[in-house]
């Protein structure tokens, strides 16, 4: 057991890896100081993967195809893996346009380092989901035009645990939870009361921190391969993921599958606009670009 528990650890780091594009990097053009939209350049900070120059894939460049086509230009284009990273760096303030999830995003609002969009200069927004569209609206302003979105799902190991509830998931000292504010969503959705994790009485809130707390010696993972590692070692029965990194381990030959739930909670990562930009006209240009059902594609 030992040993096929290893070598699946082994396809699932491997898989990993290629997935993330931590592989060579991207290649990206070199970072110009002084580079301002005002000269057709654009400083972008993103996820990898969400913008792509052509360094691990030929055919994912539609960074190459925005620039050919719109006359702009990345001066600078920074991606990272964790939201944690993205969170460090977004909040200096030198970028031109950010791809935010709603906490930065709305830590980005309320800094006042982002400023409002205008939709209408934003090509196929109107085609997007009305409900995403909403989700990036503070007091009747759009601050974000959506882009990705995802949820979070329960797993389990087939062969230790039933894994038939949420509420035997929050029970377990072995669960690996996602280190993240949407967690205290995940633990409400525990109590089978709760029909909006997003709008939490004051009661609820503290029976999700209460189930958090219970149990101090849990696991709180920042980067995917710590699910990875304690899947295949066999230290963990239980963990907070999505579906793609259940399918990664299930790839790899580990017995692991959903826990059962009526809700899940997710996000939206949206486009956003730099506070300190002097002219926008190339900005609006790669909103629209990657608003295209191709850029969606391809991402």
């Amino acid at each position: 057991m030992k040993r096929r528990r290893t070598s699946a650890m082994a396809l699932a780091v491997a898989a990993l890896v290629t997935g993330t594009g931590a592989t060579a990097p991207t290649p990206t053009p070199r970072p110009t100081p002084t580079a301002t939209q005002m000269d057709g350049t654009l400083q972008i900070l993103t996820y990898r993967g969400y913008a792509e120059y052509g360094g691990v894939s030929p055919k994912a460049n539609w960074v190459g195809s925005f620039e050919k086509e719109t006359g702009c230009r990345l001066a600078r284009l920074d991606a990272v893996d964790t939201p944690a990273d993205l969170a460090a760096r977004a909040t200096t303030g030198d970028y031109d346009v950010i791809t935010a999830g709603p906490t930065l995003a709305a830590d980005l609002i309320a800094r006042k380092q982002v400023q409002p969009i205008d939709p209408a200069k934003v090509g196929g927004y109107d085609d997007l989901s009305g409900r995403f569209r909403d989700m990036a609206k503070v007091s009747g302003k759009v601050y974000g035009v959506p882009y990705l979105w995802g949820y979070h799902e329960f797993v389990y190991d087939l062969g230790k645990v039933k894994g038939e509830s949420l509420g035997q998931a929050f029970d377990s000292d072995r669960i690996a939870l996602r280190d993240n504010p949407l967690t205290i969503a995940d633990a409400a959705l525990a109590d089978t009361t709760v029909k909006d994790p997003y709008e939490l009485s004051e009661e609820q809130f503290e029976r999700a921190v209460t189930l958090l707390e219970q149990r101090k010696g849990r696991t709180y993972w920042k980067k995917p391969i710590e699910l990875v590692k304690g899947f295949a070692t066999g230290t963990l029965d239980y963990a907070e993921a999505t579906p793609y990194y259940r399918l990664l381990l299930q790839k790899a030959g580990l017995p692991v599958k959903t826990v059962p739930t009526t809700a899940r909670t997710g996000w939206l990562d949206s486009w956003m606009l730099g506070a300190n930009l002097p002219d926008t006209t190339c900005a609006y240009r790669w909103l629209t670009w990657m608003t295209a059902s191709g850029a969606q594609r391809d991402a």
